[in-house]
């Protein structure tokens, strides 16, 4: 009777460790967020100089990833956007929000606002099979 409740236990622990096992793929699986920005550089040479860099680092220190950035662009349909765009993968919309939010990303726009106009927003990613 004892090996029967033994087993049983078992059961029932293996299936609550696969349960919280699956939950936590899925918790990994989540789809990344892409930011998008939209810069009109009004002053190109201290823009790439003074703030391109510095941003840039802030969003490497944060956490996002550069996928594509710069001026080099193809327009498939509509009006083609103001300048440079950017393109930066994010975990979470939070994640950019505290980026956004932190004292070394605030200096570096108060250069980039001096030589450039910009748009933003994010797109949730889509999973991927």
């Amino acid at each position: 009777m004892k090996a029967r409740y033994t087993v049983l236990a078992a059961a029932i622990a293996g299936f609550g460790l696969g349960a919280v096992t699956i939950d936590q793929l899925h918790a990994q699986a989540k789809p990344p967020v892409f930011y998008i920005g939209e810069i009109d550089v009004k002053n190109v040479e201290p823009y790439t100089k003074e703030y391109a860099p510095k941003a840039q680092a802030t969003i490497r220190k944060a956490g996002g990833k550069i996928l594509a950035a710069g001026s080099n662009i193809t327009v498939i349909e509509g009006a083609p956007p103001k300048g440079r765009i950017a393109v930066i993968q994010w975990d979470s919309v939070e994640q950019i929000k505290a980026w956004r939010n932190t004292a070394e990303y605030k200096e570096a726009r108060k250069i980039g606002d001096k030589y450039a106009t910009f748009r933003a927003f994010a797109v949730a990613g889509v999973p991927q099979p």
